[in-house]
């Protein structure tokens, strides 16, 4: 940084700046788990002398936190994209099936959202649109922590329930779809640029639930870029200034997809993501009846505990996938898991 002429182009300096905070994050982890193990051996050496259960236990404690250092340590290695890092803005919308989906959509949102609290993730909900009857029309949260879109791009994709109906008085069985959209949060640290001329923003009452105050005014925010035709929104909170904020960081981040798209046709698992939210198009499929199961179509990857998985357990799934990416030339024959 104190080389002459670092700051002359500040894109590319911001951007220096952030893989040097990357891999200095990266080596201060390595260097705790050498201390971890360390401590480790010290404490087992202990347990020997004294013959003392509760050294025992302390010692499995480690192990067992150790064991899970590594095994997050190790998910990084297979990272391949500068974003990766980064966080995420995910959204989700419900696809054929009318209120079943949009009931399996708010599913999908409460999954994510324990996935997150569980693996220390902070998320903000940046809009939410709810459904005439039940569940939501759309949603978009950020969620933030490092390595959070590396995480969860796996998750991009159509998204498949089969279950008996709680909205069905004859208890029949229903197929329903909803599709879930990953984008990097990319901040200030990119190219995209929005002038004021470029985009028109509206303002209108926030609609659904938040009180009675939150659709008294209106905070609620939609921005249009003209040029592209993206439309973005945000009525998640009651201030005006703050719903302009979140959708911009939306737009920011959809204006980086699209630039990609244009110029290099994207990556396929995003062109993927954009197929029609219906049946033939699913990455996963989540039957709650005949029996229980999920399953990743990608990976191959199962468990017959849905509730665990709808609970926010999809660490196993996500592994998977950046270990079948990681290693494309194997993916012909790689046989499927099973939890």
């Amino acid at each position: 940084m104190g080389e002459t002429g670092f700051w002359d182009r500040p894109s590319e300096a911001r951007e220096r700046i952030e893989k040097q905070k990357t891999a200095r994050r990266q080596i201060d982890r390595w260097e705790q788990l050498r201390r971890t193990c360390s401590d480790l051996e010290t404490m087992l050496e202990m347990a020997e002398e004294l013959h003392d259960p509760e050294a025992d236990a302390e010692c499995q404690r480690l192990a067992r936190g150790l064991d899970r250092d590594i095994y997050s340590f190790e998910l990084t290695s297979f990272f391949q994209n500068e974003l990766d890092s980064h966080d995420a803005v995910l959204s989700i919308h419900p696809g054929a099936g009318g209120t079943e989906s949009q009931d399996w959509a708010e599913m999908l949102l409460r999954m994510y959202l324990r996935w997150a609290e569980e693996n220390g993730f902070k998320t903000s909900l940046l809009d939410r649109q709810e459904g005439e009857e039940a569940g939501i029309k759309d949603a978009t949260i950020e969620v933030q922590g490092e390595y959070a879109f590396g995480y969860l791009q796996s998750e991009a994709g159509v998204h498949r329930l089969v279950r008996i109906s709680p909205f069905d008085a004859s208890k029949r069985r229903h197929t329903s779809f909803a599709s879930v959209f990953v984008l990097p949060q990319v901040g200030e640290l990119t190219d995209v640029e929005i002038r004021d001329e470029d985009i028109r923003i509206d303002t209108f009452r926030a609609s659904g639930a938040g009180g009675q105050h939150v659709n008294k005014t209106d905070s609620a925010v939609r921005i249009t870029h003209i040029a592209s035709g993206i439309v973005v929104q945000s009525q998640a909170e009651r201030s005006q200034h703050r719903n302009r904020d979140f959708a911009m960081r939306i737009l920011r981040a959809r204006l980086y997809q699209y630039t990609l798209e244009q110029e290099r046709k994207k990556l396929d698992h995003l062109e993927e993501s954009k197929r029609e939210i219906a049946f033939g198009s699913q990455i996963r499929s989540y039957v709650f009846h005949p029996y229980t199961l999920v399953k990743d179509h990608r990976t191959e990857w199962e468990t017959s505990d849905v509730q665990a998985v709808m609970n926010g357990e999809l660490n196993p799934f996500i592994d998977a996938w950046l270990r079948m990416r990681s290693r494309p030339i194997a993916r012909g024959s790689r046989g499927g898991g099973r939890a």
